[in-house]
């Protein structure tokens, strides 16, 4: 494989997470008759341009089809942090009616749904048929395409250039990074911004985050990497911002490489240097994350294996990608992990890909009363312990297995 950014052949592996299905095919009663699709899940490292990446085996397509199950609008701590974004961005940058903004992966119209009510004209881009669906309702206009430079003209030969892009969570989602990053030099305004959020690889390495990792990520960014590959495709970063979301994130602040007049922000070389003297762009740095993979693995087993044997009955919140990729690597099935319960309709009566336990809604849980809730998205783990705090009535303690596997008092 090469990489796809800068070409170079890839040969240094960060991890080999075996094979799995994609993390968001979740099974219906009828596609639970039927096989499901496995592919390896490896991850590769490029000695030249330092992007991380999943080895090419599952197409965009086969990844973000019509039947695509995450809608962003179920998190409150998400959702906060969204109408936050929009007041600090219509603050810094003056937007207001006579500007235009534009989200890539608009999803269910999370964040958009707060700039419509600012009065500012948007527009989202959203290839994926059930969260499209989902911002048309909130009165949100959506193109429901994948991004690019195509895509990009278009949008441009219909007027609607940007004063101010946003992309959250969705640089990583993207096989043709090159394309993608392309798209917004096209789109933006000559003074337009664009802004990228996105979990940072060095979070992702320092507390052994692996399962951030699947297919539907194709990338794994450092501001390093990110740097050069805006450069190379008309883009270039003046400002970086440190935030918690997703177990540690950055957002990027980028402009035209040939009209942006904003000044770089002294922030933006301070986390380059700290990836830099973290280790990011050497190969030493990535030694050791498959041993402490393998180590958040056993535990888990352990407990669940472990509270089988004692008869004390364990249940799982939140079907989320990452849990996904944690209980497939485990191997967890449900004889040891019966249901999993989550707030989003358009995921329960369905079936987790590869494991093909039930997912349920929460009447499920009080029904169930169990010793134990392992929650999965461990990055909203403080929201879901005050949403369930209900279970210590009957005793009920909290675990997470990321970055290592703790039971709450």
């Amino acid at each position: 494989m090469i990489c796809r950014h800068c070409e170079a052949a890839l040969d240094l592996v960060l991890v080999d997470l075996g094979s799995a299905p994609p993390s968001n095919a979740y099974l219906t009663d009828q596609t639970l008759k039927a096989p499901e699709k496995w592919f390896p899940l490896r991850v590769l490292v490029c000695r030249e341009c330092w992007l991380v990446q999943t080895e090419d085996f599952a197409q965009a397509h086969e990844l973000f089809d019509a039947d695509y199950a995450y809608f962003s609008g179920f998190s409150t701590g998400w959702l906060a942090h969204s109408e936050r974004y929009v007041g600090a961005m219509t603050e810094r940058f003056a937007l207001g009616s006579d500007s235009h903004v534009v989200e890539i992966a608009a999803n269910d119209g999370y964040l958009l749904q707060y700039v419509q009510a600012r009065g500012i004209p948007c527009t989202g881009v959203e290839p994926t048929r059930g969260p499209a669906a989902a911002a048309r309702q909130k009165g949100i206009a959506i193109v429901e395409e994948f991004f690019g430079v195509r895509l990009a003209r278009e949008l441009v030969s219909q007027g609607k250039y940007a004063d101010l892009t946003a992309a959250n969570n969705v640089l990583a989602h993207v096989p043709d990074i090159n394309d993608f990053v392309a798209g917004f030099a096209i789109l933006l305004k000559p003074q337009g911004v664009a802004t990228f959020e996105f979990p940072h690889i060095q979070k992702l390495i320092a507390q052994t985050q692996f399962d951030t990792i699947y297919h539907e990520h194709f990338s794994y960014l450092s501001l390093s990497a990110v740097d050069r590959i805006f450069l190379a495709n008309g883009l270039k970063v003046f400002d970086v911002e440190e935030h918690p979301t997703h177990g540690g994130s950055l957002r990027v602040f980028a402009q035209r490489l040939d009209t942006g007049h904003h000044p770089r922000s002294p922030k933006v070389d301070e986390v380059l240097q700290n990836e830099i003297e973290a280790g990011i762009t050497t190969s030493e740095y990535y030694s050791g994350f498959q041993a402490r993979t393998n180590q958040v693995k056993n535990d888990l087993l352990a407990f669940l294996l472990d509270a089988k044997r004692k008869g004390q009955s364990v249940a799982a919140y939140g079907a989320a990608a990452k849990g996904n990729t944690i209980l497939n690597y485990a191997g967890v099935r449900s004889d040891l992990l019966p249901f999993v319960t989550d707030r989003s309709p358009a995921k329960q009566g369905k079936y987790t890909p590869g494991g093909r336990i039930p997912i349920c809604g929460e009447a499920q849980l009080r029904d169930a009363k169990p010793d134990f809730v392992l929650i999965l998205p461990w990055n909203l783990k403080q929201e879901v312990m005050l949403q369930l705090d209900y279970i210590k009535a009957w005793g009920g303690r909290f675990v997470t297995a990321v970055p290592q596997l703790e039971i709450a008092p």
